[in-house]
């Protein structure tokens, strides 16, 4: 028999919407949350040289002393932030493995973890890995989609262990400001939970928005976990390598899970993360000016289609688009875009019942294709949404 927890885990819209593309012609995929940038040139060079220098061994579970300093390094520079390399940073197989060996270490069976909806499908899946409970507490557009610190308090039972906050928001590209980040550590403190940050998007904001870390706010190192990766800010998304900062006294059980799990990060790929710390930042902040400049094209674009609507996000690459006026589900509005323009969008409902009547749209990809498929969506929903 299978074990329960695998036949629980939900399905991913994502990967249903891949399934449903296999073997169409001219699909222009608006759904996977990669960086269509190449890794910079002198990230590659470094792995490249660290592999013909034959670092093909295991690192510490933990990662590379380099590597780890350099993190601390760049905590301390970026976020204000202080954590011993020794004892309080682990590199991690991407920011997904961060969070999947967090739930393990925090949760036991029935623990609950706040977070918002709609929400990265992956979260649930880690905490019902562990044997956690999610609890989704819902956003509107209203607030641009903002985690309300009083909802949160709201949800707090006898069973919570954490909040989960994630700014910039995927799927919404919602930011958190300074505020309501220290709401949240401070109701963390107040009910003795755990605060988890995932930062992932921390350099992709836009406009005069800014990222604030709330492990950055005094005496927060008890309770307040931040985990970050490489992926976004580098596009080093299929190099896998993310890192979690905490409290001795969670990495050192993390520690040992990681080491049944997965041993530890790939050498050469944790080399090369060290050179995107101390090397130049000027191909990270490129991206980010160019993600700005596709974000606006698509936001004037949809706003000129009836029945739909977008506001600007202020960070990651996400727009999660408001598809109300078509009268029809976001499952089915997805579908019928995919089956008849060949563009693939994620219904919004697969991020959460919050998210229905949304469609996520990726616009990390080439302005050809971005353009291509706004007249793709543009032309069905007049023929078939909005008929003359």
């Amino acid at each position: 028999m299978i074990a329960e927890r695998a036949i629980l885990i939900p399905n991913s819209a994502i990967r249903q919407f891949f399934n449903l593309a296999q073997g169409m012609e001219n699909v222009n995929d608006l759904t996977i949350g990669a960086p269509d940038f190449e890794t910079p040139e002198y990230i590659v060079k470094s792995a490249v040289k660290a592999s013909l220098e034959g670092h093909h061994y295991y690192s510490a579970n933990a990662g590379i002393m380099p590597l780890r300093k350099a993190i601390a390094a760049k905590l301390e520079r970026d976020n204000g932030i202080s954590y011993d390399p020794e004892t309080e940073i682990d590199v991690t197989i991407g920011a997904t493995e961060a969070l999947g060996l967090l739930m393990m270490t925090l949760l036991n069976p029935g623990d609950e973890v706040i977070l918002a909806d709609p929400t990265w499908p992956n979260y649930i899946t880690q905490i019902l890995m562990a044997g956690g409970v999610p609890v989704r507490v819902p956003t509107f557009e209203k607030d641009g989609f903002s985690l309300q610190v009083d909802a949160v308090e709201e949800a707090i039972t006898e069973r919570t262990k954490a909040i989960l906050i994630n700014s910039p928001n995927n799927p919404t590209g919602a930011i958190l400001d300074r505020e309501s980040v220290k709401g949240f550590v401070e109701l963390a403190r107040k009910h003795g939970l755990y605060l988890i940050s995932d930062e992932v998007y921390e350099k992709i904001i836009y406009d005069q928005n800014q990222h604030f870390s709330p492990a950055s706010l005094p005496d927060t190192k008890d309770f307040v976990i931040t985990v970050n990766s490489f992926s976004k800010s580098y596009a080093m998304c299929g190099w896998r390598v993310g890192y979690v900062a905490a409290s001795e006294k969670v990495i050192t059980p993390l520690l040992k899970l990681q080491e049944g799990m997965a041993s530890c990060a790939n050498t050469m790929a944790q080399m090369a993360a060290v050179t995107a710390l101390e090397g130049p930042q000027d191909a990270v902040n490129e991206m980010v000016k160019r993600y700005r400049a596709r974000r606006d094209l698509m936001v004037e674009g949809l706003n000129k289609i009836p029945g739909i609507s977008v506001e600007k996000p202020g960070g990651a690459f996400y727009l999660f688009v408001n598809v109300k006026g078509l009268g029809k589900s976001s499952q089915e509005i997805a579908t019928e875009l995919l089956q008849k323009t060949g563009v693939m969008t994620v219904p919004g409902s697969g991020f959460g019942s919050a998210g229905e009547g949304f469609l996520r749209i990726c616009y990390a990809k080439n302005d050809e294709l971005l353009q291509k498929a706004l007249e793709r969506i543009h032309d069905v929903v007049i023929k078939d949404y909005c008929p003359a």
